[in-house]
């Protein structure tokens, strides 16, 4: 008992200074998060995209890949696993389960799988803590790279794949090989016989916190975003602002609506968007539809699922797309333990979820459309 008490008295000056500190640097921290904070600007967005675009077109290989592909070529592109230590906040663990069953499937099946950023998260945890508690996970991926089908890009919430001098000895020794981290990934095809480009790229592009020179990647990666933590502070991220969510898309899609013969590809958000539309905003398209029809039993099924979107946080949309060039593919950290994806196969694209069907995780076919009718004419600048 005397044992026990001395503990707790020990342990008191620990966190008093922790709750001290708290109370002397929130403040401060938090005006300056809220000024630093996830603010996409259009013209940074637009100019990040273009550059990183043109960099990898004109050098393949330093900042991202250039594949050439083939209608029977197969890709699974998934993003935001956000794997942590396996505590209270890791908000992978629901999904990990489902996120296995998807890989299994994709390499029995001969996709190569492209990991769009955020796989790992490094603002919350260490390096050592995300490598004990995801060992599954990574054996996992570690098939597609013996097949010679995996391509992993890098995030704003694991930039230490970027800056970290040690960054290339940690992947190889989490995979057993080299894995080179790439910033973006262009798919390229002919369609009708004009070149066609899949343009895949995690999107914190142009985000004045996630995007900038060599030391303030690091600062933010390693300093900032670990302050923050600490501090309890919220991070402001499109992930957790539905407005935020709505502006970056926005602006996605307006600087991919300008380049002919192209789609872009982002994940970033957690908001799975096909065709330049979110989730929401194809039900209200849905619900349109239903309306001129009129089919009641469809009017009443959207009018149900937009109130429940809307009760789990959704904002009316306001974001009003007409070509489809802009695609999202989502998360793979949904709380209720579903994932998302976009796949490319068959000259088609498709958005996906991976969901627990009464024990067994099931692939879902949300959208599926041409990629040939994602042929338009760029929207003038």
């Amino acid at each position: 008992m005397i044992r026990s008490n001395n503990i707790s008295q020990g342990l008191l000056p620990f966190q008093t200074m922790r709750n001290f500190i708290i109370r002397l640097l929130k403040g401060p921290v938090s005006k300056l998060a809220n000024r630093y904070s996830s603010n996409p600007d259009p013209q940074r967005i637009y100019k990040a995209l273009s550059e990183l675009r043109t960099t990898i077109q004109s050098n393949p290989g330093k900042k991202g890949l250039v594949i050439p592909f083939t209608p029977n070529q197969k890709f699974i592109i998934l993003s935001d696993q956000h794997k942590g230590a396996k505590d209270g906040s890791d908000d992978f663990a629901n999904s990990e389960e489902n996120y296995l069953a998807a890989l299994a499937h994709y390499n029995q099946n001969n996709y190569h799988y492209i990991a769009l950023g955020d796989c790992e998260e490094l603002w919350e945890n260490g390096i050592e803590s995300v490598k004990k508690n995801n060992k599954r996970s990574f054996e996992a991926e570690k098939a597609f790279i013996r097949r010679n089908a995996f391509t992993k890009i890098f995030g704003n919430h694991d930039l230490y794949w970027d800056n970290d001098p040690f960054a290339g000895l940690q992947l190889q020794n989490i995979f057993g090989e080299k894995v080179c981290i790439y910033e973006g990934v262009i798919l390229q095809t002919i369609i009708n016989n004009r070149q066609f480009e899949v343009f895949i790229t995690h999107g914190h592009q142009g985000d004045k916190v996630s995007d900038g020179n060599a030391f303030s990647k690091w600062f933010i990666a390693n300093i900032w975003a670990r302050l923050q933590n600490y501090l309890k502070i919220n991070l402001n991220t499109p992930a957790y602002d539905n407005q935020l969510k709505t502006e970056h898309n926005k602006m996605m899609y307006e600087w991919s609506a300008r380049e002919p013969d192209l789609i872009l590809i982002t994940g970033h958000t957690h908001q799975p968007v096909f065709q330049s539309l979110t989730y929401l905003e194809r039900l209200y398209r849905g619900l349109g539809a239903a309306k001129l029809q009129p089919d009641l039993t469809a009017i009443a099924k959207f009018e149900k699922e937009i109130q429940v979107r809307q009760t789990m946080g959704e904002i009316m949309p306001d974001f009003t797309a007409y070509q489809p060039c802009y695609f999202n593919s989502g998360c793979c950290c949904f709380v209720d333990g579903d994932i998302t994806g976009i796949e490319i196969e068959d000259e088609m694209i498709k958005l996906v979820k991976w969901k627990n069907v009464e024990g067994i995780s099931t692939r879902i076919l949300l959208e599926e459309m041409l990629l040939e009718k994602c042929l338009m004419q760029p929207i003038p600048a």
